[in-house]
């Protein structure tokens, strides 16, 4: 039984194929596009899922879309009389793509893939449900959903129980924690469904001053975590922007222009609004575990990918153990759909054994060969070196003692938007200069960025306050008192960076706190070995490991924007699987070269 799940129209559109309850492949469309958050039809991310199942479109059985569009059209037509004259102008611009393409999507994919068979329809906070519970390892889980917003949901909570799934409260538009999030996101100067991990990372340079305002005046929150949005204050219902005079004139100052200097003003609205945010989930967390009486709870919707407020879940929250889909966003909602069809509609039993999950480490994406590789270098006269496994691991790991920073593409790419080890930036988290380089010479972004990093799991708990594994990136949580640093004076904002304030300083943030990935040798051998190799020769278990890309540009997916990449960045050394690139031996390109892919998904 072959099911393909689809997301799309939206933002990180994706494609995902579940074949008899296991999921086969999956990957976002931005991927092969190269167009970050691309929401158009994947095509490209269907047509590898399917060769990677080894099928055509006409082999499928179901396909599954994440969501409902009439649905979600009634809701933009309703707001937009709702707040009528001024919301109609709105509506009127969204018309022609929902004439044009949103809602017609089985006629898409009927066209577009030749399809004749059943098209089901999900919900999209159903969606988000099932991708957090079904790939679980638990056997019964409460769960949470928490987004901008679907069809008119904007979070839902419930019970999963073998194959059942059943949501029991939803918070409805345009009382939103996402939006909410989203609006402070477009205040800072941060682009809203892109910018909101800047927002979380920035937060720490401030304080929240601001926390008693947006509880007293911008949301009405209540005990059980649910809340009512003082709409006055916004602008997403009637205009294109998020926010609106009132809401300037309730802080005192404009939103911050975009790419301009970040004073401390803004730091203290990031701290304000990532405690509020904190405060709703926890809160969120202890009425569900109420109601529910469950001690495992499962996270999705792209306010899942708040890692500090996951970190504070696990540690304050009244659950025993919490797992998150690592494509928390829309683009999980592609797995989620075909789930459902396999769990829910056809009422297929799960198989798990309550410790390890169904997510396969997220590394669901293309994989490129030795063979391919090597095709590559040759025909653009590439300087290489080929190496085997054990000379991998020596190789790269002195490396990293030495300073240097080095491309990782190895394997399938991962399906999410964190890099976890296949295709990463990585260097040595020891050195105190390493984030200021990786942000300013090779990543381009803003200095103010933390970085991340990959810890053998039997070590986490020496380094951290972690007491389990952490596989996707996706809690935050302190750095031990024995590993940091003593730091006399008093610094603020940005001078906190100025600071060494651990053994591990590249990626320890200005609170002591890490976004922690721990690596197991089973999910993905040669990673593992590079860190414990460079643990054995340092006595420490920890590297940096940043997404290989650069700001504004996706994850790179192939050997040829990966050298790409690496020519236009300040990178060392290049590890395309077994072929190692030194950036001194390179001879420059172009800078727009393009070169044709001989990996066609066509």
């Amino acid at each position: 039984m072959k099911i393909l799940g689809i997301s799309c129209f939206y933002h990180d559109s994706a494609a995902c194929i579940v074949s008899d309850g296991e999921i086969i492949a999956a990957v976002q469309e931005e991927r092969f596009t190269r167009k970050k958050h691309d929401a158009g039809f994947p095509i490209n991310a269907i047509n590898y899922c399917l060769k990677e199942a080894g099928i055509s479109a006409g082999d499928l059985d179901f396909v599954a879309f994440y969501d409902k569009p009439f649905i979600k059209f009634e809701r933009i037509l309703e707001t937009a009389l709702s707040y009528a004259p001024s919301g109609i102008s709105q509506f009127i611009q969204a018309i022609p793509v929902w004439l044009k393409q949103k809602l017609w999507v089985s006629e898409i994919i009927r066209k577009d893939l030749a399809f004749n068979g059943k098209i089901v329809f999900t919900e999209h906070h159903e969606s988000h449900a099932a991708s957090a519970f079904y790939p679980s390892p638990f056997q019964q889980a409460a769960f949470l959903t928490i987004d901008g917003v679907g069809e008119w949901e904007t979070a839902s909570f419930g019970v999963g129980k073998g194959n059942s799934l059943d949501i029991q409260q939803y918070l409805r538009f345009p009382n939103s924690l996402g939006l909410l999030y989203s609006a402070f996101t477009f205040y800072t100067g941060f682009r809203v469904n892109s910018g909101e991990y800047k927002l979380m990372g920035l937060a720490p340079y401030g304080k929240p001053l601001y926390r008693d305002i947006i509880l007293k005046e911008l949301i009405d929150l209540k005990d059980d975590g649910s809340f009512k949005m003082n709409m006055k204050y916004f602008g997403f219902c009637n205009s294109l922007r998020m926010t609106n005079l009132r809401f300037n004139r309730l802080f005192g100052f404009p939103p911050r222009e975009p790419e301009t200097k970040i004073t401390q003003k803004f730091m203290d609205i990031a701290a304000s609004i990532q405690e509020v945010t904190e405060e709703i989930m926890l809160k969120m967390v202890f009425h569900i575990h109420k109601v529910t009486g469950q001690e495992k709870l499962c996270l999705a919707g792209g306010v899942a990918l708040n890692c500090v407020g996951n970190g504070r879940i696990l540690r304050e929250g009244p659950f025993k153990d919490i797992w998150i889909q690592p494509a928390s966003g829309d683009a999980g909602g592609a797995l989620g759909a075909a789930f459902i069809v396999w769990h829910k509609y056809l009422n297929n039993n799960r198989f798990i054994d309550g410790i390890n999950d169904l997510q396969k480490a997220s590394l669901l994406g293309p994989s490129y060969s030795d063979d391919y590789i090597e095709s590559f270098l040759k025909k653009q006269n590439i300087p290489y070196s080929r190496l085997g496994y054990s000379d991998i691991v020596e190789k790269v790991s002195n490396l990293i003692i030495a300073g240097k920073v080095i491309g990782w593409f190895q394997g399938r790419i991962e399906f999410g938007p964190r890099a976890l080890g296949a295709r990463s930036i990585i260097g040595d988290a020891r050195n105190p200069d390493m984030q200021s380089k990786m942000n300013l010479k090779i990543k381009y972004r803003e200095s103010f960025r933390p970085f991340a990093p990959t810890v053998l799991r039997e070590k986490v708990s020496e380094w951290f306050e972690l007491d389990r594994e952490s596989p996707y990136m996706l809690l935050v949580a302190p750095v031990k008192d024995d590993k940091r640093s003593k730091i006399s004076g008093d610094f603020s904002g940005f001078d906190k960076l100025k600071t060494v304030r651990s053994l591990i300083p590249a990626v320890t943030h200005v609170d002591y706190s890490t976004r922690i990935q721990t690596i197991e040798k089973a999910d993905n051998p040669l990673y593992y070995d590079i860190i414990q190799a460079f643990f054995e020769k340092t006595g420490c278990p920890v590297i940096i490991n940043t997404s290989f890309n650069v700001r504004g540009e996706p994850l790179v997916l192939s050997p040829e924007d990966a050298y790409k990449c690496f020519m236009r960045t300040e990178m060392d050394y290049l590890m395309l699987e077994s072929f190692l690139l030194d950036k001194k031996k390179q001879v420059p390109v172009e800078k727009d070269v393009n070169w044709k892919k001989e990996f066609e998904l066509d």
